[in-house]
C-alpha cells in the first residue's frame, strides 16, 4: 500500500493505492482531478523545475529560470547538469526562452525576471 496527499486544492485528499490482485485501486480521492493526480504520481511523477542561472553583464547576477511545464522527476539532476553550463547575457525579459525542449520533455526553460543591462556608470 502506498499514500500520498494530493497537490491540486486546498482540501489535500490522502490518496491510497492499492494491488488487488491485477487491478490498481485508488482511494480516497475527492474527485477526477484528485484521481489522475495520483495515477500520474504513483506511474511517472513529474514536477515544474526552479532555478536560477548566470547572467553576464546583467544588474543581477543571476536569473531565476522554470521550466514551463513539469518534467519528468527522473530528469531533474540531468537537467539541472544542462543548465549549471548556461550563462545569458543582459538584457533580459521575462519569458525570454533560456533553452528550448530541454532533454526532449517538450518542455522550455523560461526567465521568470527581468534583468536589466548594468550601467556603465
Amino acid at each position: 500500500m502506498d499514500k500520498i496527499t494530493c497537490i491540486l486544492c486546498p482540501k489535500g485528499c490522502s490518496i491510497e493505492k492499492r494491488e488487488e490482485g491485477n487491478e490498481t485501486k485508488y482511494i480516497g480521492y475527492g474527485c477526477s482531478r484528485g484521481l489522475e493526480y495520483a495515477k500520474d504520481e504513483f506511474t511517472q511523477p513529474k514536477r515544474i523545475l526552479t532555478t536560477t542561472i548566470h547572467v553576464k553583464g546583467g544588474e543581477l547576477e543571476f536569473l531565476p529560470v522554470r521550466t514551463d511545464k513539469p518534467i519528468p522527476k527522473r530528469l531533474l539532476f540531468d537537467a539541472m547538469a544542462i543548465l549549471r553550463k548556461i550563462e545569458v547575457t543582459a538584457p533580459v525579459e521575462v519569458g525570454f526562452v533560456v533553452v528550448k525542449n530541454i532533454l526532449d520533455t517538450g518542455a522550455d526553460v523560461i526567465a521568470t525576471r527581468k534583468v536589466n543591462r548594468k550601467s556603465s556608470f
